[in-house]
């Protein structure tokens, strides 16, 4: 398979990302449900996440990406499916979700401010992307583990 235009890989590759992202929601949604755990589905989907860094890491290539950008919506698509209700389990009051879920919002997006800045100097002076996607597995890793040391939910 060859590498397409730029604009149509990353269209290929939004594509990708979103169906498996879809599938993934609807299934493991279904599913925690079903069973009525959450932590066990946002732990898997930090270990698929894990998995689609360390093929970008690895193998810089066009297939390669392809299956990155599939394995990364499946797990995000995991993760959006039970996160929110994990965290709505672990709030103290009632009262104070709002307040609450705005905070964990902002733990949401304050990474996606601050990656661009980190990201700069490891990709310029600690060896690229591929290190920078190491750095990104291990990360994406303990916050999966992290979830394990939860203990007021399943």
């Amino acid at each position: 398979m060859r590498y397409p235009h730029p604009g149509t890989g990353l269209l290929i590759l939004i594509l990708i990302y979103a169906a498996a992202l879809v599938a993934t929601t609807v299934l493991a949604g279904r599913r925690s449900d079903r069973i009525g755990r959450r932590k066990p589905l946002v732990i898997l989907s930090g270990v698929v996440m894990t998995v689609a860094a360390v093929i970008l890491a690895l193998a810089p290539v066009w297939p390669a990406v392809v299956l990155a950008a599939a394995i990364l919506g499946a797990g995000y698509g995991i993760y959006l499916a039970v996160d929110a209700a994990l965290i709505t389990q672990v709030l103290p009051a009632v009262r104070d979700r709002a307040k609450d879920l705005g905070v964990v919002n902002i733990a949401n997006s304050a990474p996606q401010v601050m990656a661009p800045a980190l990201a700069a100097p490891i990709v310029r002076w600690m060896g690229g992307y591929p290190v920078l996607y190491l750095l990104t597995a291990f990360v994406t890793l303990l916050g999966g583990v992290f979830v394990y040391r939860i203990g007021s939910v399943d």
